[in-house]
Order: C-alpha cells, then sequence, then structure tokens
C-alpha cells in the first residue's frame, strides 16, 4: 500500500475534540501555549530542509556523483516534467530539489481511532483542515503521543511517513530516504503529491488521499506505457503490486464492514471486545491463506496487535475507486479535465461525498 501521508506545517490548536475551530482564537496565547514546543519542532525541522535544498539539476552537475543518486534523480525531473504536462498536475508541487537528511526516515505519523467504532481521531490544521494523524520528525515524540491516545483507550498506530506535501506554499524537495524506493514507486511519489498540491479539500482526507492514490496509479500506467510501452517492466511491477492490493483492499473491507455491523449492534461492551478480537484473527487467517503476507513475514503478521486504525489507515487512500474512473472517463480520459471534475465535488456535501466514495460497482 502506499506509503506517501501528508505532513502539513503550522497544525494549531494541537487537540481539536474540546476547542473550538475558531481561527482568531489561534492568535490567543493560551491555546497557544500547549502546541508551542510542537510548532518549534516542525519549525526547526521543516526549516532544516526547506534551507538543506540544493537544485536538483545542479546536483547532476557534480563531478564523481554516484550512478544510483544520478539515476533517481533524472527520474524525478522526467516523473516532474510528465506530471506537468501529461497529467496537468501543479507545477507548484514541488520536487525542483534535493535536501540529504541525516535520518533513515523521513518522519512519522501518528493516528488513532475509537476502540468500539470505525471513527477517526482527528487534529485540526490551517489550510489543512481536520486530519486523521500528526506528524513528527523525532521518532520518540511520535511515540509518546501515542503512549498517551492508548491511555486513552484509543487504537493506535505509528507510520513512517513516505512523503509529504505542503500543498504548494513551499517548492517541496525530494529527500534522501526517497530515492532507496523502487522507481515505479519514486514515480508515484511524484504523481501522488503534486495531485495533493493541484486538488485539495480542506477537511477531506479520505477524498484528498484517494483522488492522489488515484492520479498515482492511472499516472504510473500512462508514464511507463508512453515511455517504454506495454512491455515495460515497471509497468509490469507496478501492474502485480496493483492486483495484490485490490484483493488486500476488497479484504479490509468485507472485515471493517463486519466491524461496523459489530459496533453498531446491542451487545455489551465485553461481548463487542470478545467478538472484536475474533474479526481480527479471522482477518489475519484470511490474508495467511491468500498468501498476501510473504511467509518470512506471515509469523510476524500473525502476532502483530491489529485494531480498528489499521483498517482506516488503508481504506482511506484506496476509496471510491470505480468512482473516480467513472470520473476520469466522464472526463474523456482527460487530466485537465478530470482535476476540474473533482473539485466539483467540493460542493456537494458530506454525506455525498461519502457515497461517492463508497461506490464498489
Amino acid at each position: 500500500m502506499p506509503k506517501p501521508l501528508p505532513l502539513l506545517l503550522i497544525p494549531l490548536p494541537c487537540r481539536t475534540k474540546k476547542i473550538p475551530r475558531i481561527f482568531t482564537i489561534l492568535f490567543f496565547p493560551i491555546f497557544l501555549s500547549g502546541c508551542l514546543p510542537y510548532l518549534f519542532h516542525l519549525g526547526k525541522e521543516q526549516s532544516s530542509i526547506i534551507l538543506g535544498r540544493v537544485k536538483i539539476e545542479d546536483i547532476l552537475k557534480l563531478p564523481g556523483l554516484d550512478l544510483k543518486t544520478k539515476q533517481k534523480l533524472n527520474l524525478i525531473q522526467e516523473a516532474r516534467n510528465f506530471a506537468i504536462g501529461e497529467l496537468a498536475l501543479n507545477e507548484k508541487g514541488g520536487f525542483e530539489y534535493y535536501t540529504k537528511l541525516d535520518r533513515e526516515e523521513i518522519g512519522w505519523n501518528v493516528s488513532a481511532s475509537e476502540a468500539l467504532e470505525l471513527k477517526s481521531y482527528t487534529w485540526w490544521f490551517p489550510i489543512a483542515g481536520t486530519v486523521p494523524y500528526k506528524g513528527f520528525f523525532d521518532k520518540q515524540k511520535a511515540i509518546s503521543l501515542e503512549k498517551e491516545l492508548q491511555k486513552e483507550g484509543y487504537d493506535t498506530r505509528i507510520r513512517a511517513i513516505g512523503g509529504y506535501s505542503t500543498l504548494g506554499w513551499f517548492s517541496d524537495p525530494v529527500l534522501s530516504p526517497q530515492l532507496n524506493w523502487p522507481d515505479h514507486r519514486l514515480v508515484g511519489l511524484v504523481f501522488h503529491e503534486m495531485a495533493h498540491a493541484t486538488v485539495y479539500l480542506p477537511g477531506d482526507s479520505t477524498l484528498n488521499e484517494s483522488y492522489a492514490s488515484y492520479v498515482e496509479e492511472k499516472g504510473i500506467e500512462r508514464y511507463y506505457t508512453e515511455k517504454e510501452g506495454k512491455s515495460s517492466a515497471g509497468l509490469q511491477k507496478f501492474k502485480k503490486e496493483k492486483l495484490k492490493r485490490e484483493v488486500t483492499i476488497k479484504l479490509l473491507q468485507k472485515y471493517a464492514d463486519e466491524l461496523k455491523t459489530l459496533y453498531a449492534s446491542d451487545l455489551d461492551t465485553e461481548n463487542k471486545w470478545n467478538q472484536k478480537r475474533s474479526i481480527m484473527a479471522k482477518f489475519k487467517e484470511e490474508v495467511i491463506q491468500k498468501k498476501l503476507v510473504p511467509e518470512e513475514k506471515a509469523k510476524e503478521f500473525l502476532t502483530r496487535d491489529w485494531n480498528n486504525e489499521d483498517f482506516l489507515g488503508a481504506l482511506r487512500y484506496h476509496s471510491g475507486e470505480v468512482s473516480f474512473e467513472s470520473l476520469f472517463i466522464k472526463s474523456g480520459e482527460d487530466f485537465r479535465q478530470f482535476h476540474k471534475e473533482v473539485k466539483k465535488l467540493f460542493e456537494l456535501p458530506e454525506e455525498t461525498r461519502k457515497q461517492f466514495l463508497n461506490e464498489t460497482r
């Protein structure tokens, strides 16, 4: 499943469930006091990333540049040009620069959900609106927040951030950990994050991520078909992964529906917990039966404490594929028109957008 998760800056307030979302309050010191350490952390690290940027074209001129880095940076330039010229994505979406980090991961997102309801815990960010994750550049800070949420009874998960977008506010660079990705995933990363800078509805993470994932996958197919033909090795790798992902998503949706039915039932809390554990166990068994996890990782997968947030996190990126495909066809398979049609969804009521994303056939 795609790794990219957007990490957006200046997230205020730090927790949203008990604070009114009135913009003027953001400037009132009493509400800022608890957020200042987090703001300092984000500001310091983001500034370091921006100040450490070097134009990709300048790096490629350096003598002695290793072959792998040269190949990956050339690929990113090609993907960016293709994104602008063929996919009609916003040129302000970044990938003109490169920043070398002193860590193996870009950062870490913390996300959470209710324990007996498929409902995400959310934070509120200026510009981005309500989002179901909070990002850190320091893993220990992410772990501290996760422990706090666990004490409050939430299902939680920490995920490494594959990529992030500032929605065109900065020219986001490619970061050194990303150069270790397979070529087709790196191409997809460029398309995914540039899609966020093209179409974005504050507060609707599922729509935003599902749209960006659709553009990513449709873009990869078109990129490799046009560049290398239908027999492209990169295209074949992508299609193999996509087929496996589609089976996984169907399985996730199947068991998510079972959980929804359970949580909406009149059973008491203890019975709901018992049946939740049973559903999770059945899900893991079926994953192993269908060989969706490599054999060498099967034992680790079976012992992992799977929870609601795992379902929500995966489905957040892959909802409404049938609806997006219909919209793309309606747009004459023209990306510029497709982006306009997606923007029209912003005018629809929230419930109608949910129905759009839940369309499966």
